[in-house]
């Protein structure tokens, strides 16, 4: 939002629509990015204004998206490292991690 708003000075942060296909788009190259190294994130017509339509073509990185979720992803080691210290054991102790939901297909998070 904030790169397009610099671009175009639209900010697409009130118009609903435009942040619902934001989302779907950010949800699809989570899961492209789990797989492959650098995914297109392309919106035609997000938005128009008197000069005509405007598009989104974004090229993302698993780099810039993790550490775009950096805080997110760290955030996950709280109760995991507490899990561990509760039970008194080392992560050398542990042979194997059961990893539950979507995100966690994320390479960062696996790691």
């Amino acid at each position: 939002i904030n790169d397009f708003k610099q671009q175009e000075s639209i900010d697409l942060s009130d118009d609903i629509q435009a942040l619902q296909r934001l989302t779907e788009a950010a949800e699809k190259a989570k899961m492209e990015l789990s797989t492959v190294e650098k995914t297109t994130i392309h919106l035609p017509f997000i938005t128009a204004d008197k000069t005509g339509p405007k598009h989104i073509e974004k090229e993302l990185t698993r780099t810039v998206f993790e550490n775009l979720c950096e805080n997110l992803i760290n955030r996950c080691r709280i109760p995991v490292e507490k899990a561990l210290n509760d039970a008194r054991l080392d992560k050398s102790e542990i042979n194997e991690v059961v990893l539950v939901g979507g995100s966690t297909r994320i390479p960062a998070i696996q790691n």
